[in-house]
């Protein structure tokens, strides 16, 4: 049966509204996509690492209740498990900061099997970190070589801008590794310094996968070899916007898998079914706009489970 493996960092989203606690979520961007997938129904994996400690415990405890396998998560000792404090504006946007205290040797676990169609969604700096870009390539290299869907979000923020001349070798090849490339207009523009999606395509696209370009409240864009879709999305006006990139990410991964898409199929699909898929992830990324969640609500994934 297919599934979903993500890769990623675990985190402990406090939320502050104006200067006040107002939520704590276990969070990190392919875990939030990864739960909303899992609570559809779909078989699901998580590759990553937490602390042996209280705040670990509480994440493995979520993942095992969204019935998400956790035997891949390294869990160690000589360290704590990361905390992100999340500080929304005016505009339910968050400024973050983050405490982390990870020990020298990292993600130890080993690593699932790799089927054909199966789905590997992975992105943000813990794909680009140093220290873990053996095991993340090694990931890859797997899905790859077994003909899976790979899934690149770079999630990239002006927080790490004085590291991309760095890092930016890193972000070209999973850009290569990738099957399907999905980016806001802020990523690509901290990487790229444009927000040409042409240009963008030339960049990045060299293997001609698709581009989804997101453009937040303007809309998004699926950038192919010959043609340009342009696609409208509904103006919220959002509780948080945290979780709304990953779960645009799951809706994406629970589309793929409700019209049985495989790889082979991505680069001849149509205006229409590129639609469709649109529809589906901006549908889960509205959905957790309107909460403190940063995942879709378990009523919200119900009515998806009987549709695949």
């Amino acid at each position: 049966m297919r599934k979903v493996i993500a890769i990623g960092e675990t985190v402990l989203d406090i939320i502050f509204k104006n200067d006040q606690p107002v939520a704590a979520k276990p969070g990190g961007s392919s875990f939030n996509a990864l739960i909303s997938i899992a609570r559809t129904g779909i078989p699901s994996t998580f590759i990553s690492e937490t602390g042996r400690d209280k705040v670990g415990d509480l994440i493995i405890r979520f993942l095992e209740q969204n019935n998400v396998e956790t035997k891949y998560i390294t869990r160690f000792e000589n360290g704590k498990s990361a905390l992100a404090l999340a500080f929304l504006n005016d505009k339910s946007d968050a400024e973050y900061e983050f405490y982390k205290k990870y020990p020298k040797e990292r993600l130890q676990s080993e690593f699932p099997d790799v089927q054909p169609g199966d789905f590997i969604l992975f992105g943000s700096y813990f794909a680009l970190n140093p220290a873990l870009r053996i095991q993340v390539k090694s990931v890859l290299t797997k899905a790859k070589e077994h003909n899976g869907i790979i899934y690149y979000d770079p999630n990239f923020r002006s927080a790490h801008l004085h590291q991309l001349e760095a890092i930016k070798p890193i972000i070209f090849e999973n850009f290569s590794d990738a099957t399907i490339i999905r980016g806001s207009d802020e990523d690509f523009y901290n990487i790229l310094n444009t927000e040409n999606t042409d240009e963008i395509y030339r960049h990045v696209c060299k293997n001609e996968q698709p581009l989804i370009y997101t453009m937040s409240s303007k809309g998004i864009k699926v950038v192919l070899k010959d043609k340009t879709y342009k696609f409208p999305v509904q103006k919220l006006k959002p509780l948080s916007t945290i979780g709304a990139g990953d779960n645009f990410n799951a809706g994406f991964a629970y589309a793929m898998f409700k019209y049985n898409i495989t790889r082979e199929a991505i680069n001849g699909l149509d205006q229409v079914m590129w639609k469709k898929i649109i529809d589906i992830a901006v549908s889960f990324s509205s959905e957790v706009c309107m909460s403190y969640d940063n995942y879709v609500s378990v009523e919200f994934a119900n009515k998806l489970k009987t549709k695949i």
